[in-house]
């Protein structure tokens, strides 16, 4: 079954819906979404009944924001336990920490952030919401004296986006601390099948302008990536379906690996893959995988065959979020024509509202080898060349 909610339902996810017959749970929010598309819907009161007689029912959901039906609903059965688990990264860190002996963390209250000493840490490291998405309230502390700083930052952050996801998505009642690790970051998409044997979908590589960056603009997937991290990663799952267990169960998983290969957890997402559409919906546009209908029907991409056709391309996901320096409500529109033209083999592009979600969009693109500038560009890049100022704005600058 499929739970789906908002901020975002992609055509291709729809589309693969229909044409699959998946039963798509009949919610409020879903049947707004859904509208009058031919969708089998099954009643909510017989979805549950359905998890609570075979908790291992394939389910997912393109939304976090679906966490809170889970949670109301399938009471008496391991899945609420098992979704806080993953959602919680104290709680996850906890779970793991005898695979990670040496791993820093550490849990603190929201209203204690500012009364906290942090002089005798080691530095760097990084504070997190507990329970969290999309980066939000992420930073990275390098000094004793960066602490205040940051903390005035978080407070920013919590007042900008509280109203903008449900507290089961993002709750900003507690944070964790943990040890930076220097590395590089990577995220992939992947499912435990029904016999409890973890399926890898797609690798992505996570890339950042500075070991200070933690923003969302550019991950790349290529058959080198998946070919170097796909035997690591399934070990990795080994961990994890040793401390819980997993029957049909979607995962959306972010790792870093440090300098000695190691590999170790950023945070695990449950029920869905990337949010927003997104990894899932590369995995198609790269590799014309269907990462909803390999989950369902349990399939194995035939990876050996895949990169003889993808020989020398990268493949690349890049979140087109407001870093112009200009407020939401100063900005008149942005040229996504000129944003195409500066690469090579754009594969979708993906306009969303920037007064609801404050981010342009996101755009999915292949990359040839040797031209990867295009890139290294866009996640550089300030995104002012393709913004269109409000009148007033503009004649402001030109006068400053």
């Amino acid at each position: 079954m499929i739970l789906l909610d908002y901020p975002y339902v992609s055509d291709f996810l729809l589309q693969t819906i229909i044409e699959n017959k998946f039963p798509v749970i009949a919610t409020k929010e879903a049947k707004q979404i859904g509208g009058n598309k031919a969708i089998n819907w099954v009643a909510e009161e017989d979805a549950a009944r359905i998890l609570k007689d075979n908790p291992h029912t394939p389910i997912y959901t393109n939304s976090e924001n679906s966490i809170s039906w889970i949670q109301q609903n399938t009471q008496g059965t391991d899945l609420p336990e098992i979704i806080d688990l993953f959602k919680n990264k104290y709680k996850f860190r906890n779970l793991i920490k005898s695979a990670y002996p040496d791993y820093f963390f550490e849990a603190v209250a929201a209203e204690n952030l500012r009364s906290m000493d942090v002089s005798g840490f080691k530095f760097p490291f990084i504070i997190k919401p507990a329970v969290g998405f999309f980066s939000i309230a992420v930073y990275k502390v390098d000094s004793p004296e960066a602490w205040t700083g940051t903390i005035a930052k978080i407070e920013h952050d919590i007042i900008r986006t509280q109203s903008l996801y449900p507290k089961e998505v993002i709750d900003n009642t507690e944070f964790i601390i943990e040890q930076y690790i220097r590395g590089e970051e990577y995220a992939f998409d992947c499912y435990f099948d029904g016999e409890g044997n973890p399926v890898v979908l797609n690798i992505l590589h996570h890339v950042f302008t500075s070991e200070n960056d933690v923003s969302d603009r550019v991950y790349s997937s290529s058959p080198e990536i998946i070919q170097k991290l796909q035997s690591p990663i399934l070990d990795f799952l080994g961990v994890i379906g040793s401390k819980v267990k997993l029957r049909n169960f979607p995962l959306h998983i972010e790792i870093r690996i440090d300098d000695e290969g190691k590999l170790f957890p950023i945070e695990v997402n449950p029920m869905r893959f990337g949010g927003w559409c997104t990894t899932g919906d590369l995995s198609w546009f790269a590799y014309e995988i269907n990462s909803y209908e390999h989950f369902f029907y349990s399939k194995k991409p035939d990876w050996e065959a895949i990169f003889k056709t993808r020989k020398g391309k990268k493949y690349s996901l890049i979140l087109l979020d407001n870093t112009t320096g200009f407020e939401t409500q100063e900005i008149a529109g942005f040229d996504y024509d000129v944003l195409l033209s500066d690469f090579e083999n754009p594969l979708h592009l993906r306009k969303i509202d920037l007064d609801k979600f404050g981010v342009f969009g996101f755009l999915f693109s292949e990359t040839s080898e040797g031209n990867e500038s295009e890139l290294t560009e866009i996640l550089h890049s300030d995104l002012k060349k393709y913004i269109q100022l409000k009148p007033e704005v503009k004649n402001k600058e030109l006068l400053a």
